[in-house]
């Protein structure tokens, strides 16, 4: 175990020079589309434009050695590769998650629709990813280890973009006060990335009238997130996005006999799913048969229904698995990259670790087959839904992986949300964003594509800004 090198601390800033710099935080972000809906508008989640409020920010950048940062952004195309070729091996993906399909009822109606998929031997040419992996710094290993990796609804990549600027522009102006370098704030290109990538997949499909296809929740107060990407779309290449949920797909939506998918009178060349990653999106069989209908059709997928199983809990310990990486990579420079990121993974059949877990439930998360934030379990909560399903027996242990907890280092910062500057100790984690497109045998884009930063109270389990329990942050990068 190699000695931890701390990560140093942000600056202190002065109580009242941090309520100041808020004010012209806020100001920044009503100013450049930092804004998500506000919670207190029912309206805000439906009507653009009505109900806003600045996206809950960080003051300050977090800190991060440079060479973490160029780790993990020399791990996205390899993650990229990854999820492609484990997308191509139907029946690791069926094997793999066999027993969770038994006790998980929505994992089990995705690989339905695979099943199906894989029966007609369904042909997909153009084949687009937009990922994140996120990642935590080990205090004490020093080790950047790996939380999820994210294959559906990446999101953030529009108001994440933004928020270097902001810090920057703080650095510009407060400067005297910070003792701090706006270069070391490194650029954040995710918007436009995510952007390009979706239009590079709408000219391989190569029919110049048709449109991108965002799904949607029909309530989304991160709507502006997802604006920014069909504002780059427009602007930068002409294209047009439409907005569906998934119900009006299956209301106003056909394949016709070629295989072209038409919504609304409009050919569809990309389907960019920012919903459909959780049950609550599939309230109805309606929702199903339009998740089926776009399958079967010849649109680009983002993700297709293997990319999305690939982005599963049970896939990502499963591929932590001895030699299993072998089977979809050769390159063992590549492999051992990607092992060295590994935190702990194990199933629930190993009765070992699960005893371990019980004894000593605050080394460990469990984890579900679930996505969005809010769903793992810690602490004694852990320690009694283990001992729960033991008591329970058969197959309800196969809903869950076990995780090795991340403890990173935490630090001071001040986090504002709506308009009011908290002081607190925080940790962060970071988020790097790949983009992954090929057309047959050619690979056009496998890049990595900006980065998301997030940070929370310490004493919060979990992460997700959306949810309500992260703010979003930048990097500030040191020498170590």
């Amino acid at each position: 175990m190699s000695a931890a090198v701390p990560v140093p601390a942000p600056p202190q800033v002065d109580p009242a020079a941090a309520r100041e710099m808020a004010r012209e935080a806020a100001a920044w972000c009503a100013l450049h589309g930092l804004v998500v809906g506000d919670r207190a508008d029912p309206r805000s989640a439906t009507v653009p434009g009505v109900g806003l409020v600045h996206a809950p920010f960080s003051l300050l950048p977090a800190h991060l050695p440079e060479s973490v940062w160029r780790q993990a952004c020399e791990l996205a195309p390899i993650f990229n590769k990854l999820v492609d070729r484990v997308s191509l091996d139907g029946k690791f993906l069926q094997d793999s998650l066999s027993k969770t399909r038994q006790v998980d009822d929505f994992t089990s109606r995705l690989l339905e629709i695979h099943r199906k998929m894989v029966e007609i031997n369904k042909e997909e040419n153009i084949r687009l990813g937009l990922h994140r992996s996120d990642y935590m710094l080990d205090l004490e290993t020093n080790s950047l280890l790996q939380i999820e990796l994210n294959t559906i609804s990446t999101s953030f990549p529009g108001l994440g973009s933004l928020v270097s600027n902001l810090h920057r522009t703080l650095i510009n102006q407060y400067g005297h006060l910070l003792s701090l370098e706006p270069k070391r704030v490194p650029g954040n290109v995710a918007s436009s990335k995510f952007a390009e990538a979706l239009a590079r997949a709408w000219a391989e499909f190569n029919v110049d009238s048709a449109v991108v296809m965002m799904i949607v929740q029909p309530e989304e107060r991160n709507m502006y997130d997802q604006y920014w990407l069909t504002n780059h779309l427009k602007e930068s290449y002409g294209i047009t996005t439409i907005r569906k949920t998934l119900s009006q797909v299956e209301a106003e939506g056909q394949v016709l006999p070629e295989g072209t998918l038409l919504v609304d009178g409009k050919k569809v060349a990309v389907v960019y799913y920012r919903a459909g990653y959780t049950p609550n999106d599939y309230p109805s069989e309606a929702e199903w048969s339009a998740r089926l209908l776009i399958e079967q059709s010849c649109a680009v997928k983002c993700p297709s229904i293997s990319y999305h199983l690939v982005g599963t809990k049970k896939i990502q310990q499963e591929l932590a698995k001895p030699n299993v990486l072998e089977r979809f990579l050769e390159n063992k420079e590549e492999i051992a990259k990607l092992r060295k990121c590994f935190a702990g993974l194990w199933s629930l059949d190993d009765e070992e670790i699960v005893k371990t877990a019980i004894e000593k439930p605050e080394l460990f998360v469990l984890k579900p087959q679930r996505e969005g934030g809010g769903n793992n379990i810690y602490g004694l909560d852990l320690r009694e839904t283990l001992t729960r399903l033991q008591k329970e027996g058969g197959d309800a242990l196969a809903a869950y992986i076990l995780m090795q907890r991340i403890f990173p280092k935490a630090s001071p910062a001040y986090l504002v949300r709506g308009g009011i500057c908290h002081e607190g100790l925080v940790i962060s984690e970071l988020g790097i964003y790949g983009a992954y497109l090929r057309n047959k045998d050619k690979v056009v884009i496998n890049d990595q594509s900006g980065y998301l930063m997030r940070t929370k109270v310490s004493s919060s389990d979990e992460g997700g800004v959306a949810a309500g329990f992260a703010v979003l942050d930048s990097l500030y990068l040191t020498d170590k």
